[in-house]
């Protein structure tokens, strides 16, 4: 059982990766909708203020203060107390919707939101049976991964919103959102290509992707005299992990579920455990803090900042992220089929894919349907209230894929409800995020435009490398789609999306009016670092513009439904977050439980577990929805995919799950997930959804 144990732990580190007016605001409402958060208020303010007030502006004070001079040692996170807010409605961006769709219904499962998480946990709940909803406040799906357009002299020009650098979508592979795509039997059409470009002090130089003889000849051709200790120290790096690594093709993420069928599912791993004892003494470097095993290992400068630009994707350098963020790096980057992928129409196709696999197993996508709150009865989740003011329930439960911040709205606090839920939004309300993004988005004339010696399309750009990754002022990226994809803007043009690292300061845009002089100014100011990094590989990009248009965190927070504009949860590694539950009492474990103190909802998505970026929060969506249907659904899931592809075949546990479900199909689904007894026993045999919601629909219609 020891062993066991282990091998359905290593699977928490497997496969881990890592209109017009779309972007101009709307007047903020006035009266009492506006926001009336003590963070609006400077210091000279607060001091007329309650006690509570003072404290905001001190917290608003701290979370600038940390950002207006910045050290490369500095791990930044930003603080508010979501119980302090006031209720209030959210600027309405033209192009966005109104929220004001959705009609009422029964479902046996309610999603809220329809970002990779959502559509994933909705995509797969509906090929397990259940009858599925997903609920999405934008007139778009896909959270933070879609596209919106602008017509410009009668044409058309897309742009993305979002992530924009994926690895393993071109083929089957250990990426858990390309496995989701294939166990949904969906396309989706890319072009790649093969390297990342880094603009920093000394130059620019390119990270070659496939090719481990390339990347050595890289650190010899930067580190200078120190290239071979560059090199031994990465390679030293990579052994120190391998074993780590290695769990990748021992399980995946997909394999995990939150209940006692997880001893099933992940049961394939065994023979990795046996082969590799050591796993179990690097069971905590795997959520520890990066930093501490590349202090030990690498000295050469070139090799860290190389570590900590790749660790940012995860919103810190190797300090503050899991040694887990990069074993997807040292093992599977440097194979030769490896290449990033460009989505062709855009980022909007990610989300699109997933939501045609939903349909396809009877799942309903309701777009522009804002939820206002999680209906709660008897310490249990029911349904949602809409914004319209219908209701939708749920027979077995509602999965939130909103922020943890935005969710806690949802709930307000009722009197009389029992106190581990109260703790619970109040652990939740104030967990530490990371800051805002500010976007800028180019439509490029390209007539006589050469960019041969752009090799790829997605590049990093490094101001210094003394000032902290996070900084906003420091770190940005820029991506121009139209090398490789045409379809997104006219012949002869380019679309290029510019954008901050997730730590700009949200408290000096929202003393700011939106549409104001003053406003308008500080976005030009904000974003003049952006236009500089472009102009590193085109230095005429402004007598080149057809267009611009600047995204400001407030655009960040109406347009994706994030409050604050946050680019997510942010607790660094090397301690358990708040509501980590048991794994946090064994392991540093960075993420609250996507269980919660309420029968019946759960939550999926970048604050969950394996955090941020569309694979981990696709990854999460499958572990919420695996929870929720029987442990031989699961398993026969499972051995389906393995069959897809011979590098899927690992995912089927074999004839060791078999010998353990016996052992724990009766506690499966876990007993606050189940809302009918089972034909033979409570959890024994799985409930056939599909065909009781067929017999529903009958009795409905006769």
């Amino acid at each position: 059982m020891k062993l066991q144990i282990a091998s359905a732990a290593i699977a928490l580190v497997a496969a881990l990766s890592p209109s017009v007016d779309a972007f101009s605001p709307a007047a903020r409402p006035s009266g009492p909708v506006q926001r009336t958060s003590a963070l609006r208020m400077s210091t000279t303010e607060a001091e007329t203020a309650n006690g509570e007030t003072a404290a905001a502006a001190e917290t608003d004070n701290t979370n600038v203060a940390q950002t207006e001079d910045t050290s490369r040692e500095k791990v930044m996170t930003f603080s508010y107390d979501m119980s302090m807010e006031a209720k209030y409605e959210k600027p309405t961006y033209p192009g966005t919707g109104n929220g004001l769709s959705g009609d009422s219904g029964e479902y046996d499962i309610i999603v809220i939101g329809s970002g990779m998480g959502g559509l994933a946990c909705s995509a797969l709940s509906a090929k397990y049976g259940s009858k599925v909803l997903c609920l999405e406040s934008h007139i778009k799906v896909g959270g933070s991964a879609h596209t919106f357009s602008r017509m410009h002299n009668g044409e058309k020009y897309s742009f993305e919103v979002g992530p924009s650098i994926f690895e393993g979508l071109d083929r089957p592979s250990l990426n858990p959102l390309r496995m989701i795509f294939d166990i949904l039997e969906e396309t989706m059409p890319v072009e790649t290509y093969k390297g990342l470009g880094f603009w920093t002090p000394e130059g620019y130089w390119r990270f070659p992707i496939g090719t481990k003889k390339g990347f050595e000849e890289l650190l010899m051709e930067q580190c200078g005299e120190d290239g071979p200790k560059a090199v031994k120290e990465w390679n030293a790096l990579r052994d120190r992990l391998k074993t780590l690594g290695g769990s990748t093709t021992a399980v995946a993420l997909l394999n995990l579920r939150q209940d006692a069928g997880f001893l099933s599912t992940t049961a394939g791993a065994l023979p990795f455990v046996v082969k590799n004892p050591d796993v179990f003494a690097d069971l905590p470097l795997t959520f520890d803090d990066l930093s501490k095993t590349v202090d030990e290992i690498v000295t050469v400068p070139f090799v860290r900042n190389f570590i900590d630009c790749m660790c940012i994707f995860c919103g810190f350098p190797a300090k503050g992220a899991m040694t887990a963020h990069i074993l997807y790096i040292l093992e599977r980057f440097f194979e030769e089929s490896a290449a990033f992928s460009v989505p062709i129409g855009g980022t909007s196709q990610l989300g699109e894919t997933l939501q045609r696999g939903l349909e396809k197993f009877g799942g309903k996508l309701q777009l522009n349907a804002h939820v206002d709150e999680i209906l709660i009865e008897d310490g249990r989740a029911v349904g949602v209230r809409l914004k319209n003011g219908n209701v939708v329930t749920a027979r077995k439960a509602v999965v939130s894929n909103a922020t943890p911040f935005d969710t806690v709205k949802l709930m307000p606090q009722k009197e009389g409800e029992p106190k581990k839920l109260t703790k619970w939004r109040d652990d939740l309300g104030t967990l530490p995020r990371h800051g805002a993004i500010s976007h800028l988005f180019l439509g490029v004339d390209a007539t006589g435009l050469d960019l041969s010696h752009l090799e790829d399309p997605a590049h990093l750009i490094v101001q210094d490398w003394n000032r902290s990754m996070q900084d906003s002022q420091n770190l940005c990226s820029f991506f121009i789609p139209s090398l490789l994809d045409k379809s997104v803007c006219p012949e002869g043009k380019h679309v290029i999306h510019v954008y901050s690292s997730g730590g700009e300061p949200y408290e000096p845009w929202e003393k700011l009016t939106p549409g104001s002089e003053e406003y308008e100014e500080y976005k030009k100011e904000r974003v003049e670092i952006l236009f500089k990094a472009v102009e590193k590989a085109i230095p005429d990009i402004r007598d080149r513009l057809e267009f611009t248009i600047i995204g400001s965190p407030l655009a960040h927070e109406a347009f994706l439904r994030r409050d604050r504009g946050t680019y997510g949860m942010a607790w660094a590694a090397g301690s358990s977050a708040p509501q980590a539950g048991i794994l946090g009492s064994v392991l540093p474990f960075p993420f609250p439980n996507l269980k919660t103190p309420v029968d019946g909802l759960l939550r999926c998505g970048d604050s969950c577990f394996p955090g941020i970026g569309t694979p981990s929060a696709a990854a999460s969506g499958a572990i919420a929805a695996n929870t929720m249907t029987h442990v031989d659904n699961h398993l026969k899931l499972l051995e389906e995919a393995s069959k897809k592809d011979p590098i899927y075949k690992f995912l089927d546990p074999g004839f060791m799950g078999q010998v353990y479900k016996p052992l724990v199909q009766g506690f499966t689904p876990s007993a606050e997930l189940r809302t009918e007894r089972f034909a033979t026993g409570a959890g024994v045999a799985p409930v056939d959804y599909t065909q009781k919601n067929a017999e529903r629909d009958a009795a409905a219609s006769s």
